[in-house]
């Protein structure tokens, strides 16, 4: 009993040994993402979801500190989880609210990213689990795979270009199983075979993809509470 116990001592101190040493980390992605205290972006938005009829659009992306998000789409509807969960890096990349564990390097899209793991400190947390793949030279998250308690699992990539500075992506690829994501009360979906339904009746096994492309961003411009009500 007493190896064991030994055995779990210094095995929970390695686990807290590499939690503290991504939290510098953590904390220089976060000092990027801070330069941002609100902007407004334009671009287009693609649904690719099998069963919806959903065409290239036009958005307007909305976002205020601390994690005030709002995605306005011309015309059809929007897929993405309440609240731009897992598409604002801001509400995810939060070191006072998570414990970072190393989870080793690995090659994304040619560039060398670490993998961190983040735990939510609260138990009441809607994220329950991110895994994060951060671009250490540039301190840039590349890619983000979150899991929340009412929307299931979500991955989002990323792709950094003139407005890198910030943190904000050029584009991004939200991913999603349609069989974990709850679909607000009184939206009516169109199919492809013609069909109409409400609520979750036919989104069992089903793939979603969701690629916004910014064309541009109006940052630090001062943004009312009221474009979030």
């Amino acid at each position: 009993m007493r190896i064991h116990l030994t055995f779990l001592i210094l095995l929970t101190t390695a686990v807290v040994s590499q939690a503290q040493d991504m939290m510098p980390l953590l904390r220089k992605v976060r000092a990027r993402i801070d330069k941002v205290n609100d902007y407004v972006a334009e671009g287009k938005m693609k649904t690719d979801v099998v069963f919806i009829k959903a065409p290239l659009g036009k958005v307007k992306v909305y976002f205020k500190k601390p994690n005030r998000f709002r995605l306005k789409k011309d015309g059809g509807i929007s897929v993405l989880p309440k609240g731009g969960v897992s598409v604002n890096m801001s509400g995810i990349v939060n070191p006072n609210d998570v414990t970072a564990l190393d989870a080793g390097e690995t090659t994304l899209s040619g560039s060398k990213v670490r993998i961190v793991k983040l735990l939510p400190i609260s138990d009441e947390s809607e994220i329950v689990l991110s895994t994060l793949y951060i671009d250490e030279e540039k301190l840039l998250v590349r890619k983000a795979v979150t899991t929340t308690r009412e929307n299931g699992t979500f991955e989002v990539t990323m792709a950094y270009g003139q407005y890198a500075e910030y943190a904000l992506p050029d584009k991004v690829v939200f991913s999603f199983n349609t069989r974990e994501y709850k679909i607000p009360k009184g939206i009516t979906l169109e199919f492809e075979d013609g069909e109409k339904a409400t609520g979750n009746d036919k989104l069992k096994n089903k793939k979603g993809r969701v690629e916004l492309t910014y064309e541009r961003y109006t940052i630090n411009q001062g943004l009312s509470d009221s474009v979030f009500k």
